[in-house]
């Protein structure tokens, strides 16, 4: 169920398309739900329609269909508006596309309690105080079905020290719930169909509803407020963090750190602290990872270093980090950087559609875009590849061995020569031959006994 408004969190923007570790909160449980091996995946839209629905996909496996539920007149009129397109052979899974924690397996227990004949309800018990929620009532007898969902407005004083509540996620077959959902109705205070009255309908028919429970309340946490999502994200992360630990990755401090896509380590990767991960980033066994990086869309090969404050991101060229390379402190790389092995990429340097072959290096000040550099390239501070015309962008090839000296200006398209020289501050226009020394500057000059100007004497 997507259709809600989320007034509280006070946006122009849909509430389930706000994002929890870079995807949108409703991408969480579709994703969910196609990990399920589901059939279909149905969400319901209401508020912001079209905006939701361009913004959610499914795997290319699993059918994503939208409803739209127009007006919202609660819950269980929301999940009728699916109904035409459940198939009555199916299991029916209730999912809120404001809650983007629920965790597969806890799902594949509320389907195996279902077992393809019962309405099963996920509840939650940590033995607190339940106050807001509605009370899971169970039968006294061993089997201990499920009586009835009572609201906490409704309940007794008895029904009150109750700690079981409802999650609002429920699994049932088709077959059942459509025939109960045809018969709600909207006798309340609030002129609403509830969903939580299919319950008290399958009740009095005399069937068995069954209640699996968790003790895991973040697993069904919805979002209604800045402050709700900012807590998800806290939570949704340190479970991540928890996750690579267990599996050996070294993190300086599990609370500074963030994944917002999909992250991939090898053996002994060590992550500083602060680092922002986007998009699909690969790392290598061995891998250093320096503080306060952003590192987007890449692969990073084994024992490369990324020193503090660089930013990475490949965007949808990628980024490719050879092994041993050293990146940083301070560098950039931008889309279609390719660097191979034992590359060094120092402070303030920028690279961009380029690619350095092995042990090329750039340490400090400089540009590279559109450039192919070759083997052992030694390239100067202050230097840059003059890449773009006005109109075109053209290619600067450097051959092995060559040493660029600083402060020089390569004006592409241009090629210069393997083991050639360029000397600082040069502006190369023409291509050099293999072994040259260029040079391309003004021929110095020395004036002796030069006078600076003096400042005239200000008017009294």
């Amino acid at each position: 169920m997507a259709a809600g408004k989320g007034t509280r969190m006070k946006s122009q923007r849909p509430k389930v398309l706000h994002r929890l570790g870079g995807r949108a909160l409703a991408q969480h449980v579709i994703d969910c739900a196609a990990g399920l091996s589901a059939r279909s995946v149905v969400v319901i839209t209401g508020h912001g329609a079209e905006r939701v629905e361009a913004g959610l996909a499914a795997p290319a496996a699993t059918a994503l269909r939208f409803v739209r539920q127009e007006p919202q007149l609660g819950t269980g009129h929301a999940v009728q508006q699916a109904v035409p397109v459940l198939a009555d052979d199916g299991v029916v899974l209730v999912l809120n596309g404001d809650v983007p924690l629920i965790e597969p397996d806890t799902l594949r227990a509320l389907i195996a309690a279902c077992a393809g004949q019962h309405l099963a309800l996920l509840s939650v018990d940590t033995g607190e105080d339940a106050s807001g929620y509605g009370r899971i009532v169970r039968a006294p007898d061993a089997g201990r079905s499920v009586r009835a969902i009572v609201e906490h407005k409704d309940a007794n004083a008895e029904q009150r020290r109750l700690t079981e509540w409802y999650s609002g996620v429920m699994a049932a077959p088709a077959a059942l719930l459509k025939p109960l959902l045809a018969r709600l109705t909207n006798d309340n205070s609030q002129g609403e169909y509830y969903l939580t009255d299919v319950v008290k309908l399958a009740v009095a028919e005399g069937r068995e509803v069954r209640a699996i429970v968790t003790d895991d309340a973040v697993q069904v946490a919805g979002v209604n407020s800045p402050q709700q999502l900012a807590e998800l994200e806290r939570a949704y992360q340190r479970r991540l963090a928890n996750r690579f630990m267990a599996d050996g990755v070294r993190l300086a401090d599990p609370a500074r750190f963030d994944v917002r896509g999909e992250l991939v380590c090898g053996q002994d990767v060590e992550i500083d602290v602060n680092t922002l991960f986007e998009g699909r980033v690969e790392l290598g066994d061995g891998v250093r990872i320096g503080a306060n990086c952003v590192i987007a869309n890449a692969r990073i090969g084994a024992g490369a270093v990324i020193h503090p404050f660089t930013h990475i991101d490949g965007e949808a060229a990628g980024v490719r980090v050879g092994p041993g390379a050293l990146v940083g402190p301070f560098a950039r790389l931008r889309p279609g950087a390719d660097l191979g092995a034992e590359v060094h990429i120092g402070n303030f340097v920028e690279v961009k559609n380029s690619t350095l072959a092995a042990g090329a290096k750039a340490n400090h000040l400089a540009y590279l875009g559109d450039a192919t550099v070759g083997e052992r390239v030694n390239y100067g501070a202050g230097s840059i590849t003059a890449n773009y015309d006005g109109a075109n962008k053209h290619r600067t090839v450097i051959e092995a061995d060559v040493h660029v000296g600083s402060n020089c200006v390569l004006v592409a398209p241009v090629t210069i020569g393997a083991g050639g020289t360029v000397g600082a501050g040069s502006t190369i226009t023409k291509s050099t031959e293999p072994g040259a020394l260029a040079v391309a500057r003004g021929r110095q000059a020395s004036i002796a006994g030069w006078a600076r100007p003096k400042k005239a004497p200000k008017a009294s």
